[in-house]
Parts: structure tokens; C-alpha cells; sequence
């Protein structure tokens, strides 16, 4: 009986399940992978969305980047520049006073060094007696061009009047001699006749000395030029004493070092008591003014104008921030202007991306208490007008 029961339920069980179909692995896996042929997994339909959303994603971001920079190019060439003058001194001598220390601020016109001055007082003095003596010497040349102009004139005039007197003399002389040898011997003496003679040769003599002291004496206008002109000698020699003054006085002043222009001392290497050469670099003053120079690839100046605004970041310190505008760009690329050009026509070619220098001025941004250094690195971003 009892087995007849067991056995009835397993049939019972039978009949109930047959209807049914049974549950796989497929079905176990719904929405998830699936099973190929093999036995393999395949992926489902989840992953590609998520990867199809992270590429629209990335795609978006792309184009949002390219359309805010767009009108943007920035370059890391680029580094602070300014102007830098070295200070050297024009004469040689003993630096006798030392003002200035490394890095410290100096305004135009502050006494820096000064070098010793004696030497170049005394030559002073020199130059300024011969100044002295060049003007007696012109004012001596001025008065003998002044008697000059009267003195020859009246000399001519005597020689022509000597002239005058002694033709007279020799027109009386040479009557006597004609009047002395045309009448009788016996109503004259030979000593009358040699009297007549003698004196109709020393008139005739007289005569041609006239003659030729008039000749000298009729170069008037000669001799008055010839004063002239030692006259503007003289005036030239003055001059030049003038400029030896002017010069030496020059030299005295340039004893005295002062600064050209307002700046920070730098590269100091000069000592107190150091005998200074004409000409040798002491130190360098760096003015407050201050520009970038980037150097921008050929292919980022296709759309850069001048007036263009620009930020500015610098390495040293990044949480400053500088506004500036371009300048101007070079007309040349740095190798064109470099100590050893490029020959290009020479050998094999390859091109080679050039880089130009644009100057880039900053209009805000610097920190007035916090100068910086030239030659710091710095990237800019220039924003290129539509």
C-alpha cells in the first residue's frame, strides 16, 4: 500500500512537471551574457552604451576645448626682457668713492663712483691758460690788421710821391748834364761836367728805387689779406683751446659716475680704491621698464596683429597673473639674425619650423614691490581677433 503511494506521487510529480518547461542557463542569463555555440560569453548590450557615452562624452569636450581656444596660441619660448645698461667709465683713475651695493634701486642722476679728480683739475688749469693765451694772440693778430689797413695804403702813397720827387730830381739832374756837356769847354770846367754827370746817374738811380718800392708798396690789398688771415689763425687757435677746455673740463666731469636712468644695480664688480680702465664694465643698471619676447612658431603668426591681448603666466610665480598686448613682431625669423646664419642653398635642405621673436608688452599685473628678474621663463597666450 505504502509503495503504491510512494509510486502514485512520483507520478503525480511526473505528470505536473511534464507541461513544464525547463528553466536554462539561457534563461537564467536574461538581460546578462549570453552563451555562443561554443560555450563562450558575449558581451550584452550594457557595455557598449557605456563606452558609446564615454566617446560622445570625450567627442563633446573636444569640441568645446577647440571652440574656446580657438582664437588662442601660446608658446613656452618665451622669458622676461627689459633694458640692461652697462656702466662704464670714460676716464681711467682711482675710484676714491663707492655708492652703490649689489641689487640695490638707484634713481637718475645719484652718484655711483667717483674716480680721482686731480689729474683732470690740473689739465683744466692747462687747458684754460692756453685758452688765455690764444685770445692775446688774437686780440695782438686784430690789432695789426687794424694799423695794417692804414700803414699800407700810406706807404703806397709815399712811393708814389718819392716817385714824383725823384723824377723831378732826375729831369733837373739830366738838364745840368745836357747844359754841362753842350756849351763851350772853355766857359765850364771839367770838375762842373763830372758834377752834372754824377748827379744825373745818382736821379737816375733814385728814379728806379721809386720805381720799385711803388711796386712793393702797390700790393696793398695782398698785404691786408695776409693780416686777415693771421687774424682767422688766431681765432682758429682760440677755438681749439676752447674745445681743449671743453674737453678737459669733460674729463673732470666724467669723474663723477652718475646713474643715466632709474634701475636696479646689478653684476657689481668694482671695489673702493680699484684703479678704473677707460671703457671697462663696472656694473649694469636694469630699468623698470619690462616687455616679453616670445618666440612664436611661423605657423601661430597667421592671424597675430599687433594690439592683440595677451595673458601672460610666469613659471617663477604661478599665482601671478600679467595683461599685455603685442608690440610688434620681427622681421626676421632668430636664425636670420643669429651670429651663424643658416645657408640654406648649400648641401641638403630640410625645413625646419622657425620661430619668430614677438615683443609683447604687459600693461597690469606686475607687482610693484616684487620686481622680476629678466630672463624668467613665462608662457603667454595670445587671443587672436576674429
Amino acid at each position: 500500500m505504502a509503495e503504491q503511494e510512494g509510486t502514485g506521487g512520483v507520478c503525480a510529480w511526473s505528470r505536473t512537471h511534464q507541461g513544464k518547461p525547463r528553466r536554462t542557463d539561457a534563461a537564467k542569463s536574461k538581460g546578462g551574457e549570453k552563451k555562443d555555440k561554443q560555450g563562450r560569453k558575449r558581451p550584452g548590450r550594457k557595455p557598449l552604451i557605456v563606452i558609446g557615452v564615454v566617446l560622445l562624452v570625450i567627442a563633446i569636450g573636444a569640441f568645446i576645448w577647440w571652440f574656446v581656444t580657438r582664437n588662442q596660441v601660446s608658446t613656452d619660448d618665451a622669458y622676461t626682457d627689459g633694458n640692461a645698461i652697462t656702466i662704464a667709465p670714460k676716464v681711467s683713475g682711482y675710484v676714491t668713492q663707492l655708492n652703490v651695493n649689489d641689487n640695490v634701486y638707484v634713481h637718475k642722476g645719484d652718484l655711483m663712483v667717483e674716480i680721482d679728480r686731480r689729474d683732470y683739475a690740473a689739465q683744466v688749469d692747462q687747458a684754460r691758460a692756453q685758452l688765455g693765451l690764444a685770445k692775446a694772440q688774437l686780440l695782438s693778430a686784430q690789432a695789426q690788421l687794424d694799423i695794417a689797413r692804414v700803414q699800407y695804403p700810406a706807404q703806397y702813397e709815399q712811393a708814389r710821391a718819392q716817385i714824383e720827387t725823384a723824377s723831378a730830381n732826375y729831369a733837373r739832374a739830366q738838364a745840368d748834364y745836357e747844359r754841362q756837356h753842350g756849351v763851350d769847354p772853355r766857359a765850364t770846367t771839367q770838375r762842373n761836367i763830372d758834377t752834372a754827370t754824377d748827379q744825373q746817374r745818382v736821379s737816375h738811380a733814385s728814379v728806379m728805387s721809386a720805381r720799385a718800392q711803388l711796386k712793393t708798396a702797390s700790393l696793398v690789398p695782398q698785404q691786408i689779406r695776409q693780416a686777415v688771415a693771421a687774424v682767422e689763425a688766431r681765432r682758429e687757435q682760440v677755438a681749439q683751446a676752447e674745445a681743449q677746455l671743453d674737453t678737459a673740463q669733460l674729463n673732470l666731469a666724467w669723474c663723477d659716475m652718475r646713474a643715466p636712468s632709474d634701475g636696479w644695480v646689478t653684476r657689481r664688480n668694482v671695489q673702493y680704491g680699484t684703479f678704473l680702465q677707460a671703457g671697462a664694465s663696472l656694473f649694469s643698471i636694469v630699468t623698470p621698464q619690462m616687455w616679453v619676447t616670445a618666440n612664436f612658431k611661423e605657423s601661430q603668426l597667421t592671424r597675430m596683429r599687433p594690439g592683440d591681448k595677451v595673458r601672460i603666466s610666469v613659471d617663477a610665480y604661478p599665482k601671478l597673473e600679467l595683461r599685455g598686448h603685442v608690440d610688434s613682431i620681427q622681421l626676421g625669423s632668430g636664425s636670420r639674425f643669429s651670429a651663424f646664419p643658416a645657408e640654406n642653398a648649400t648641401g641638403n635642405f630640410v625645413k625646419i619650423v622657425q620661430r619668430v621673436p614677438v615683443k609683447i608688452v604687459i600693461d597690469s599685473g606686475l607687482p610693484g614691490n616684487r620686481p622680476l628678474p629678466l630672463g624668467l621663463s613665462v608662457e603667454p597666450t595670445v587671443y587672436l581677433e576674429d
